[in-house]
């Protein structure tokens, strides 16, 4: 049934939002669909695409992370969202079209086009403020960044992940899934940051 399954919205910001699902939508993989000819084949991302205000989707194992356009408010997109994840659920069919998995270059690669982008476009913008990107690792299509320097610590770090690297690096590296954060904020030299948990 699926009304049973229980999603929970987390609204990161007017555009942005993440769907926690109670059961995996995409078991231990995520992707990343920058558009709607991009969701071509893959059926949880096409229904989430035939979502008017829906401008770019992360399906990562049991979360679903949605950028929106418009002015329409979370309520009413996230319960068209939720029925969308929920319909998919009900076929059993992948999250994700096995063509699109195997087009994903090996990790070494992926670990190779992020570097140039964080080199060339993410530090020496974060570098004016003091702060830096380093790649940590790759494993798949997930990859693990650290912040460093001004940006440990600083209030403004998840903004700057989320609406600056994240952004460059799906803009410029359109395979990579989860972008994941491993930096300690907590013992920055800001005393005043508080995670935000999003």
């Amino acid at each position: 049934m699926t009304a049973d399954i229980k999603i929970t919205a987390d609204p990161a910001s007017n555009t942005s939002c993440k769907f926690t699902v109670d059961r995996p939508v995409y078991p231990d993989s995520s992707f990343y669909f920058a558009s709607k000819e991009r969701a071509s084949g893959s059926p949880l991302a096409e229904r989430l695409f035939e979502i008017p205000t829906v401008r770019s989707a992360l399906i990562s194992h049991d979360r679903v992370v949605v950028d929106k356009s418009g002015r329409e408010e979370w309520p009413v997109t996230g319960r068209q969202i939720g029925a969308a994840i929920r319909a998919h659920l009900a076929t059993g069919l992948p999250a994700v079209s096995e063509e699109l998995r195997a087009s994903i270059p090996p990790p070494d690669v992926i670990r190779k086009r992020v570097q140039e982008v964080l080199d060339t476009r993410i530090n020496p913008s974060v570098a004016a403020h003091g702060g830096r990107v380093a790649l940590i690792g790759v494993q798949g299509n997930t990859i693990f960044i650290q912040m460093g320097g001004g940006c440990q610590g600083c209030g403004q770090a998840n903004v700057t992940l989320k609406q600056g690297v994240e952004v460059e690096i799906h803009a410029a590296v359109p395979e990579v899934g989860d972008i994941l954060d491993t930096t300690d904020h907590a013992a920055g030299r800001n005393p005043y940051y508080q995670p935000s948990g999003k």
